[in-house]
């Protein structure tokens, strides 16, 4: 058959994904371009791959038939590569790389440094995308490894023809408009002060800073800046602050960091931050400890066939040295306000 990788990668997908905008978002093209790689399949088999059925379009048993054995084909493909690779006596090759913003921001512009030092035979090409994405991208062969995160209270669930590996782990603090706070700790009854720093490393433990202390519960009649519930993210939130014992207030519906931090030092809201998303942002806010323990992991996900491809173990390694020597503060402190640079 007369047919390329990227339209059997297009068709997988939309088993995947359901929607041929979908598919064209996480593979990088238009609709119309999705719609010429289904089409040019159709004419290498002869047969009709898709029917419409209103507005949505469905696989016909011909293009179910086909999805599960171009999978498989694309799989051999991806194997094959990594054979020639290992052939090779540098590490050299082209690898796609997912990301979320934060990453896109703060971690893998060192790597990419590092890279281009030590393997300067392999290119990076990078595609920003939704961090709850990031896991069907790997799987589904549009990246070759992502940058992903992983809530311990929220975990993703585990696919197990993905390889996924801690790079760090960061703990939540809260950030609240300056002063909103003031006087009204203590009415969980669990508030109190902290000494030390207030710097969490890279374990994810928290130094102490000196700074307040407070409870989720402290929070209850505050108004929250949040992600969907939806997400991985906000879902994490919610659960921690179940278990603290109530429900919080979202009042404004934010997926971007910097825009939650806006908010936050507008007086709008509050929300949980890390180190890392405080970083995104100058702003003038609180930042305050948390009793609770709430962490996020940061992860590099890629196939498990892919564990010793030459230039994914080298980025592979490159990231975790990164994010070992990637410093856990950046935050100058004044009082209790927070200049984050």
């Amino acid at each position: 058959m007369d047919w390329t990788s990227a339209q059997l990668r297009s068709l997988v997908e939309l088993t995947r994904r359901g929607t041929i905008t979908a598919v064209a978002e996480a593979l990088g093209y238009t609709p119309g371009g999705v719609s010429q790689q289904i089409t040019a399949l159709e004419k290498a088999t002869g047969m009709q791959l898709l029917r419409r059925v209103g507005r949505r379009v469905e696989l016909t048993d011909a293009g179910m038939t086909l999805a599960l054995h171009a999978e498989r084909i694309l799989t051999t493909e991806a194997e094959a590569v990594e054979a020639l690779e290992r052939t090779r006596n540098e590490v050299s090759g082209t690898l796609r790389v997912g990301l979320f913003a934060t990453a896109a921001a703060e971690i893998l512009p060192p790597a990419l440094r590092q890279v281009r030092e030590t393997h300067p035979g392999v290119t990076v090409r990078s595609r920003d995308m939704d961090v709850d994405e990031v896991y069907d991208a790997v799987a589904g062969g549009s990246v070759d490894l992502a940058l992903g995160l992983d809530y311990p209270d929220v975990p993703i669930p585990r696919d197990p023809s993905l390889r996924v590996r801690e790079l760090s782990r960061e703990r939540f603090s809260l950030a609240v408009p300056t002063g909103a706070m003031s006087g009204r700790s203590g009415r969980s009854g669990r508030s109190d002060q902290s000494g030390g720093s207030g710097q969490s490393g890279r374990s994810g433990q928290p130094g102490g800073s000196g700074r307040q202390k407070v409870s989720l519960a402290d929070t209850r009649d505050l108004g929250w800046i949040l992600p969907s519930v939806g997400s991985y993210y906000g879902r994490a939130v919610l659960t921690a602050c179940r278990r603290a014992g109530f429900e919080p207030q979202v009042l404004h519906e934010v997926t971007d960091t910097a825009a939650t931090l806006a908010l936050v030092e507008a007086g709008v809201g509050v929300s949980v931050v890390t180190d890392l998303m405080l970083r995104l942002r100058p702003s003038c806010l609180d930042v305050l400890d948390l009793r609770e323990t709430m962490e996020r992991h940061i992860v590099v996900v890629y196939r498990s066939f892919a564990e010793h491809r030459p230039t994914v173990a080298a980025l592979v390694d490159v990231l975790r040295t990164s994010a070992g020597r990637r410093p856990p503060g950046g935050r100058q402190q004044s009082g209790n306000t927070l200049l984050t640079r």
